[in-house]
């Protein structure tokens, strides 16, 4: 048999699940796009590598190379749009 949970529980339970969210990390060597200064050079967990161009909620890029095994993919190179929380490793 189901409980009822009344308008004030499932309020509580809403406010609480909100203040505990995890704090994400990228993994060891990435850094997130986010991070990056404007203008540098990255390359992503695949291979695929570019230039950010600007970064805001979302991260507006230049991918200059795709990787062989993704050559169906290749009109994908040029300007994109991309989470601006993409795990990259940045290129010096």
């Amino acid at each position: 048999m189901r409980r009822k949970l009344s308008l004030k529980k499932i309020n509580k339970l809403t406010e609480k699940a909100l203040k505990n969210k995890p704090e994400l990390k990228p993994a060891k060597g990435f850094k997130y796009l986010k991070d990056l200064p404007i203008g540098s050079l990255f390359e992503t967990y695949f291979g695929t590598r570019g230039i950010l161009l600007s970064c805001e909620t979302n991260a507006r890029v230049l991918i200059t190379n795709i990787p062989k095994r993704y050559d169906e993919l290749e009109s994908s190179k040029g300007k994109a749009i991309i989470g601006s929380e993409t795990e990259v490793k940045e290129i010096k």
